[in-house]
């Protein structure tokens, strides 16, 4: 049996989790309403959970208001309750089968902790970028230990899976240094 190594499958995998933090980034909010802050949140409905936009329309009616229109009236409490304790910070008033969410102002404490929400974030693309590269690093010693590359050929191997991880890590601080910058501003 011969194991291969796709530099390319790497490369993807790695981008994955930059495409993954600029999600994650999407729901920090930066003190204007976006219906991307609700897409962490997860519903309890029909016995599964569910992503907000699969039990009922999001849209900002107002530069600093989200608005949730419920689709089944028995799921509002669920979709409350989901909002509440979702950790984004945000109180949803109900109004029949609608969801009022006012944005507050970010206040200075409140922006340090979504800068350090959003590091959290980008040290966990970085945990994810360093899997791949270990799974890419394991993929090149076995290949080498059955005999199908050279030692020459491993470090090759081995130096063009660092420099994918390099390039994907500098891009995650570039992408992070960004949406900190954003946070920050008054």
């Amino acid at each position: 049996m011969s194991t291969e190594l796709d530099l390319s499958d790497i490369k993807r995998r790695m981008n994955g989790a930059l495409e993954s933090l600029k999600s994650e980034f999407k729901g920090l909010r930066t003190g204007r309403a976006s219906v991307n802050l609700l897409d962490p949140v997860v519903v309890d409905a029909y016995g599964a959970q569910m992503p907000i936009a699969q039990v009922g329309t999001v849209s900002t009616p107002e530069a600093r208001l989200i608005s949730v229109h419920v689709w089944d009236k028995g799921l509002v409490s669920s979709v409350e309750k989901a909002i509440r304790n979702s950790g984004i910070g945000l109180n949803p008033v109900v109004d029949g089968d609608t969801l009022r969410i006012p944005i507050p102002e970010l206040n200075e404490e409140r922006r340090i902790e979504l800068t350090k929400l959003a590091k959290n974030y980008a040290e966990q693309a970085k945990v994810a970028v360093r899997n791949v590269r270990r799974d890419g690093m394991e993929t090149i010693k076995t290949m080498e230990k059955n005999g199908d590359i050279g030692k020459d050929e491993q470090k090759a191997h081995e130096d063009d899976v660092q420099k994918l991880t390099d390039e994907a890590v500098k891009n995650i601080d570039e992408v992070t240094a960004v949406k900190e910058e954003e946070i920050m501003q008054v």
